[in-house]
């Protein structure tokens, strides 16, 4: 396999899943039994990527332990003080792009893609997937089965071809050169430096890109996304997880370092490590690290690490550490 090395941007503050991001950037939520970035790194791993680069910002230092902790792999940690674009971001991370041809991987973006079959590619490639409403996105325009045209949150759509996050760069010099370009020139779209714009120098300047399907698209940034994409990967592996004396409704994972009693778990719920449940019932929610809950019903719900919660049928999102009673 040709050397690649991952370029995976995680400074985001994560201000829509607040109150869980005060405490931890968002790529370490947990879905599905491992944190957001725990997923993406497995799947590049298992693609023989060993070196990675992560653009870090806010509680960037989490990040890098947890990296360093849990993976054996070459890794670069860059910081991002400012945020100014996802092109911003790259430019950053140019000085470790070297001779290796590069995966670019939103951090909290979870995708269903053949990563095999994209590395195999003779062009440089971009995930894409048609939407309903491209003005939200970077969109792509196709001839011949190669894009001709990469323009940033079009007000007239010209496509409804979106890129999602996730693109594959056979020739680092040109993407460094690109991005050189963008950030010495000022070129802004929307207030900020654009991947897109950067891609669209490339192109115009000869580079061949041709897109590539993505059927699954998993944002992870917003309470309702995030309990979403957890509902996705449970239903994927479809574990079986078992406790004596507890009614599990599959899909469920319940981590075997939790305590679970007297309760119905699932569907679709998670129980994370050090989780104490009692005398409960819990739906399609996510149960943090370290929590506790008794005497609940819980549905929708995303609990935060160490948070306590007790009693009576509610619906909630508690940061970290929060401690709740109802009477």
């Amino acid at each position: 396999m040709r050397n690649v090395r991952a370029i995976i941007p995680v400074a985001g503050i994560g201000t829509r899943l607040r109150p869980h991001t005060y405490t931890l950037p968002k790529v370490l939520l947990n879905v599905a039994g491992k944190p957001i970035l725990g997923h993406i790194m497995d799947r590049i791993i298992l693609e023989g990527i060993t070196k990675a680069t992560f653009i870090v910002g806010y509680l960037g230092e989490k990040v890098e332990e947890f990296i360093r902790k849990n993976y054996d792999i070459q890794a670069d940690f860059i910081v991002q003080e400012e945020q100014k674009g996802l092109g911003h971001a790259i430019y950053l991370a140019k000085s470790t792009f070297g001779d290796d041809e590069i995966l670019i991987i939103l951090g909290d973006t979870i995708f269903d893609v053949d990563l095999k079959q994209m590395l195999s590619s003779k062009f440089s490639a971009l995930g894409v997937k048609e939407v309903d409403d491209p003005r939200r996105f970077g969109v792509a325009v196709i001839q011949n089965g190669f894009i001709t045209k990469l323009i940033e949150k079009p007000e007239q759509p010209i496509s409804k071809l979106a890129i999602v996050g996730i693109y594959y760069i056979k020739n680092p010099y040109e993407l460094s050169n690109a991005l050189n370009e963008i950030v010495t020139k000022d070129i802004k779209t929307k207030g900020e430096y654009q991947l897109t714009d950067a891609l669209e120098l490339m192109i115009q300047k000869g580079e061949k890109f041709i897109p590539f399907n993505v059927e699954g698209w998993f944002d992870c940034g917003k309470p309702e996304t995030l309990l979403s994409t957890n509902h996705h990967l449970l239903e994927k592996m479809n574990r079986t997880d078992s406790v004596q004396g507890v009614l599990t409704l599959k899909p469920v994972y319940i981590s075997p370092n939790s305590k679970v009693e007297k309760s119905i778990i699932g569907p679709y719920t998670t129980v994370n490590e050090g989780a104490v449940i009692k005398n409960s019932i819990i739906v399609n929610s996510i149960v943090g690290v370290n929590a506790i809950v008794e005497n609940a019903f819980l549905k929708d719900s995303i609990i935060g690490n160490n948070s306590i919660i007790k009693g009576q049928f509610k619906r909630l999102n508690t940061g970290d550490s929060s401690e709740i009673e109802f009477y």
